[in-house]
């Protein structure tokens, strides 16, 4: 942060000129860009101004906060500040619950203090502290000054302690923010956010989902995670969807391959055809005439049509990989029956259980029976 100090200056001064020049949409753009580089209270001030009352006012409200700056050291309250702006939205008062409501997200120092519950609170009292916060500090209906900071701190909360993932992650680096200029966002004095630790959602979009839309307001609020901004373009929010737009063609693109590669999955079943039999009776495929081999007398079944499809040298090759699948079959499952009852025997003799042991003993090992069975004919073949 400290390295960007410089790049900052130059984009307050730019701001300046384009102030003088009359731009004021210019001005906006680099002092947003400055506060984002190193934020100070310079580039804050003519903001704050700027979004108020035009550029003359800005001026004029650097001046009074560089005289108050020599005086007291900059110490000046959030009341202060905005009776100082005078006229259009910050004509709008605020009362001294909400303003102590402010310094008390303020002084949080963990997410959970921020919400005011425990860190056993659960997905209902998370959502119940939420809800309460977030209406009483939505800029478009508290106008005290660092209201906006404290939303979005508390929509922050809400996002990270809300996933599980995060939660966990949370829980374990600890709840103490950090603290100093290099972590500060410079938007509220100490409204600092662990790195790592931002929402994946902006604190606007997380109020929509709950509320269904925000407070009707003649000034447009734009969060991001990084930042808060304003702006006074009325069709910000048609950015936004434009913006949501193309990142939705990006996604798409990205799953392309995806895509394709179900699509070619499920071309590849429909291509390939079934197996002519079955070791078990299928209706779904229409697998229902029984039938016998003539070597092993294996059971199978096949569609009716099979007799007039296979004769001669391919129904032999069709009983050959009937012997085949049931002989494997067979014999994996009597290697299963086997395991499980050396299992239990090994596990009656260590707990001295006799229930296991007789257990074990009773078991029929069919399958070994059966490929026992085939053994013999092979032999005996």
């Amino acid at each position: 942060m400290e390295g960007n100090r410089d790049e900052a200056e130059k984009c307050v001064n730019i701001a300046s000129k384009a102030m003088e020049a009359g731009d004021n949409e210019k001005a906006l753009k680099f002092l947003h860009k400055a506060q984002k580089l190193f934020p100070t209270n310079r580039a804050k001030a003519l903001l704050e101004a700027l979004t108020k009352n035009g550029s003359s006012a800005a001026h004029g409200a650097y001046r009074r906060q560089a005289a108050d700056n020599a005086e007291n050291g900059g110490a000046q309250t959030a009341r202060e500040r905005t009776h100082e702006s005078g006229g259009g939205e910050s004509s709008k008062g605020f009362t001294q619950d909400q303003l102590e409501g402010v310094q008390r997200i303020k002084r949080c120092k963990d997410y959970y203090e921020v919400l005011g519950v425990s860190k056993e609170a659960g997905d209902d009292d998370l959502k119940k502290a939420y809800r309460k916060l977030a209406l009483k500090f939505h800029p478009d209906k508290n106008h005290t000054p660092g209201a906006t900071e404290a939303f979005k701190k508390i929509g922050n909360a809400y996002a990270v302690l809300s996933n599980p993932a995060k939660r966990r992650q949370y829980d374990v680096t600890g709840g103490e923010e950090p603290s100093g200029a290099g972590h500060s966002h410079g938007n509220g004095g100490g409204f600092d956010f662990h790195r790592g630790f931002e929402a994946d959602i902006t604190p606007e979009d997380l109020f929509n989902m709950f509320f269904g839309g925000g407070f009707p307001s003649s000034s447009s609020h734009t969060f991001t995670n990084g930042r808060t901004s304003y702006s006074h373009h009325p069709d910000y929010r048609q950015e936004r969807t434009e913006e949501r737009g193309d990142g939705g063609f990006s996604m798409f693109i990205q799953l392309m391959p995806i895509v394709v590669l179900i699509l070619v999955s499920i071309l590849s079943q429909m291509m390939v055809s079934p197996p002519p039999y079955s070791l078990y009776s299928r209706p779904s495929t229409g697998q229902t005439v029984k039938r016998q081999t003539e070597n092993l007398h294996v059971v199978y079944y096949v569609t009716r049509d099979f007799k007039s499809e296979y004769k001669g040298s391919a129904l032999q090759q069709i009983e050959k990989n009937v012997e085949d699948d049931y002989v494997s079959n067979v014999r994996n499952n009597c290697w299963k029956e086997r395991q499980t009852k050396t299992d239990l025997l090994y596990a009656a003799k260590v707990y001295r259980d006799d229930r296991m042991r007789k257990k074990a003993e009773l078991m029929t090992m069919d399958n070994c029976k059966e490929l026992d069975r085939l053994n013999n004919l092979f032999r005996g073949g």
